[in-house]
């Protein structure tokens, strides 16, 4: 099994999204991450799914994609170069002047920003690769992570 990135153009109609996933769950695949959003056409969205995948498999579940009336076009981007991204929240206890000094520093140094500041906890945002993401999660974990909302991975074609 091997991590694939698929991007699927699909028309932007009721019930499309149900049936690009169900293909992926009928064939037993867990999505790993799922991000769906406009393109620059308002009619056309794209869905990008990340999934753990027998590439055999995986070809047979494209094809059947392309089979689907709504679907525009599939792409496999782990076929060649591409960019990705995930945008991640993390709320983290900062509830001393020097725990919040550390975290700053931290964040300073990971190119995040701070998007909240409460009384207790420092909000941090990161958009950017997922060993950023992974790597800026483990500098704020001995600080007691509160929480983490996370966006699926989101991927174009690097031409």
């Amino acid at each position: 099994m091997s991590k694939f990135v698929i991007a699927v153009l699909v028309e932007n109609k009721f019930g499309v999204l149900a049936r690009v996933s169900g293909l992926f769950s009928a064939r037993g695949f867990n999505i790993d991450s799922l991000a769906v959003g406009e393109t620059e056409d308002p009619e056309v969205s794209r869905i990008t799914v990340v999934v753990d995948a027998d590439e055999k498999i995986l070809e047979q579940v494209k094809k059947q994609l392309n089979k689907l009336i709504d679907v525009i076009k599939v792409e496999d981007l782990t076929a060649g170069e591409y960019v990705d991204r995930e945008l991640i929240l993390i709320k983290v206890k900062a509830e001393s002047l020097k725990t919040r000094e550390k975290i700053v520093k931290i964040v300073d140094s990971t190119k995040a920003e701070i998007v909240n500041s409460g009384k207790k906890t420092l909000t941090i945002e990161e958009a950017r690769d997922e060993h950023a993401v992974r790597a800026l999660i483990e500098l704020l974990r001995p600080y007691g992570i509160v929480e983490i909302v996370r966006t699926g991975k989101i991927a174009i074609k690097a031409d």
